[in-house]
């Protein structure tokens, strides 16, 4: 079949389009299911073969490959996001879990294997360079914005899978597609987890050295950060502990904010199931870091 010379050449988007911030995945896809109902056959067939072409480069190309891996998950979670040790993990007896393990790389056409060393708790995930704590949430790289950035980079890899999912549905019934957003989707909430958990417990550490140094009787409001699984992003879950003004700062403050916001977060719908369980489990947290201090 031959494509009319008139309509070999498109263009997606326009002015209006980026001064109103419209995605140009969306455009793309609506130029496209507009071509797939040309009465013209070979244009309907060439639109269809672009749509293919560019989910299929998207899943396939733009994102790299990863370990097999196996994720259990958490008590009464919804996403499987502890990954399973398996019996090919190469261990040794006289290695420690926080030795770093080297593993083989792509091998480039006159040069040496690469290798990158990973310890043992980031070799458990799909990709694990891309992994900042392990196996107890201890911090694996240099510095939190080091690990913010490998949460970015994770999320960035769903979007593109999604967009690709997007632009051509039938996409999920591809085997790379599916082993692509299962290892990643099951990282990205175990680091996202662990990520919060972390800030959690520095706003812990700060409040503990303000109050010895006498600076929070004045008030104290907090942004609690959590990893929201739906969103699959970071968020803040704000509240006030102490009212603004001159009130001495008392632990059991903290204490009983602590309590009552997980009362109002066991009753709010806007949450899934996971995510409540756990942006409670940091208030309780955060409870128990004040409960036993006089």
């Amino acid at each position: 079949m031959t494509v009319q010379q008139a309509v070999r050449e498109q263009r997606v988007g326009s002015l209006a389009d980026k001064l109103g911030r419209r995605d140009v995945h969306e455009t793309l896809r609506q130029r496209l299911t507009e071509l797939e109902q040309s009465s013209e056959q070979s244009i309907v067939i060439a639109a269809s073969l672009i749509r293919f072409a560019s989910a299929t480069h998207m899943v396939l190309n733009m994102l790299p490959s990863g370990r097999i891996v196996v994720y259990a998950p958490a008590e009464e979670d919804d996403i499987p996001s502890i990954p399973v040790i398996q019996g090919t993990d190469p261990e040794s007896a006289i290695t420690a879990t926080t030795d770093a393990i080297a593993e083989e790389g792509i091998v480039e056409e006159g040069r040496g294997g690469l290798q990158v060393p990973y310890v043992p708790a980031a070799r458990r995930f799909y990709l694990p360079q891309w992994v900042a704590f392990g196996d107890q949430g201890e911090l694996l790289v240099n510095s939190v914005k080091e690990a913010e950035a490998h949460i970015a980079s994770m999320q960035h890899f769903l979007n593109v899978l999604f967009a690709a999912r997007s632009l051509a549905p039938y996409m999920v019934a591809d085997d790379e597609f599916e082993k692509k957003r299962y290892g990643m989707l099951g990282q990205l909430v175990n680091q996202g987890r662990a990520l919060a958990n972390h800030l959690t417990n520095e706003i812990i550490s700060l409040i503990q050295k303000r109050a010895s140094e006498q600076s929070l009787n004045r008030g104290l409001s907090l942004c609690l950060p959590y990893f929201d699984d739906q969103d699959l992003r970071i968020e803040t879950h704000d509240f006030v502990v102490i009212p603004a003004g001159r009130i001495m700062f008392v632990p059991a403050f903290v204490v009983r904010a602590a309590l009552d916001e997980q009362a109002k977060i066991a009753q709010d719908t806007r949450f899934s199931h996971s995510t409540r369980r756990h942006l409670m489990a940091e208030l309780q947290g955060l409870g128990a870091a004040f409960d036993s201090i006089d």
